[in-house]
């Protein structure tokens, strides 16, 4: 089965997020549309520009060079301070987004996240939960992001670099000659400005340059580092994403609806199918749920939520599904819904669970199906079997098209 890599990465993150925390309390200018920079204290003469707006990188300004060269390429730069407990607080924010679609997250840096998405795709094609990602990200933080898809973190890595701001791109191996070959080699991943002259000598100009080069040739010029370039300039690229193993506090997922849905059949088709992959996420961990949670987004964009407390916690996807209609049926007000999600809470291992004599044997009962179900999911792909309605999340009513 070919893997399926997002590498999401924060445009100009620095200074986007000092833009929204500062709109956010009540500032009226936004900093991405002026000459700004984001630094530290020029007083102590050890400013350099963190990150640049648009208009001030118009101006020459580079990110890393002291304050004052910005000051005098551009003297109607404003500058603002760096403020890394709120960059990381949103770093944080979008983790959490991010959790909903995966529990296979590798934050490469604090603006950075690859996510494995291979066994979570819920029959959904990796472009469109970029698409939705890219989405709600804009709509629930106010900055964007550029989101790389391919078969394996480097491709992804290098996709997202292309093109800038708010882009989603693909790289798989068949695109590869047209797409990355063309770019100069000092755009590949690992190619630092030292190596460059030694390329040049090479006569290694191009990405695709490095990529024919013999692979000995490079071995004997520059050492393991030299495989390293060659492997990664011919796309491959075996890296596993590393992945938080500590256990969540809670596990959930969300989609956005295709079009407004008003039928409650069909949010509970939904609702069943995004169940199912928070509850074999929660099999995968061995915890079980206590709390129940069930949001919906309207067309108009007010969140309602609702949440309830289970006699005994449990990973079933019946029961959680049971009560998560339950909640379902009490929320909605039959106005058009364009997002659900459900998550669950009060997580704890087996262990930790107390249950009554006549819960027993009913949970065997559902344990013993559930890991039935998950093995044939891990071993021929999660989209193998599923108890979910056959409700297609990519159809569009005729009177949309």
């Amino acid at each position: 089965m070919e893997r399926a890599i997002l590498h999401v990465d924060v445009n100009n993150a620095f200074l986007s997020w000092t833009a929204v925390d500062r709109l956010k309390h009540g500032e009226t200018l936004d900093i991405r549309t002026i000459p700004a920079i984001i630094g530290g204290d020029e007083k102590q003469r050890k400013g350099v520009v963190l990150a640049k707006s648009p208009i001030a990188k118009q101006f020459g300004i580079q990110t890393g060079e002291p304050i004052y060269f910005a000051r005098k390429k551009c003297p109607k730069v404003q500058m603002f301070r760096s403020n890394f407990k709120v960059y990381y607080d949103y770093s944080n924010q979008l983790y959490q987004l991010l959790c909903e679609y995966t529990d296979k997250i590798e934050r490469f840096s604090i603006d950075e996240c690859f996510m494995d998405m291979t066994n979570y795709l819920r029959g959904r094609k990796p472009y469109d939960i970029a698409l939705e990602i890219n989405k709600r990200v804009k709509e629930k933080f106010g900055f964007t992001v550029n989101i790389g898809i391919a078969s394996n973190k480097l491709l992804a890595k290098m996709a997202s670099d292309f093109e800038k701001p708010d882009k989603i791109h693909t790289l798989y191996e068949n695109e590869i000659e047209s797409k990355m070959w063309v770019l100069p080699v000092s755009e590949l991943f690992m190619v630092g400005k030292k190596s460059l002259p030694k390329l040049e000598k090479m006569r290694i100009k191009t990405i695709g340059d490095l990529a024919k080069k013999e692979e000995k040739d490079l071995i004997k010029a520059f050492g393991k580092y030299g495989k390293t370039i060659w492997e990664y300039a011919n796309g491959i690229d075996n890296s596993e994403v590393i992945y938080e193993q500590e256990d969540p506090k809670c596990i959930g997922n969300s989609v956005t609806l295709p079009y407004d849905f008003s039928d409650i059949e069909k949010l509970q088709e939904v609702l069943l199918s995004i169940t199912e992959q928070t509850t074999y996420r929660l099999r995968k961990r061995g915890m079980y749920a206590a709390v129940v949670n069930v949001q919906l987004k309207t067309n108009e964009f007010k969140v309602s939520s609702h949440q309830r407390k289970l006699l005994t916690a449990t990973n079933s996807t019946k029961v959680i599904y049971e009560e998560a209609k339950k909640l379902l049926q009490e929320l909605y007000k039959g106005i058009p819904i364009r997002l659900i999600g459900i998550r669950v809470d009060g997580l704890t291992h087996k262990e930790e669970v107390q249950l009554s004599m006549f819960d027993t044997k009913s949970n065997e009962k559902q344990e013993k199906l559930d890991a039935v179900i998950d093995k044939i999911k891990d071993k021929y792909g999660y989209n193998t079997i599923t108890r979910a309605g056959k409700i297609d999340l990519e159809e569009v009513p005729d009177k949309l098209k």
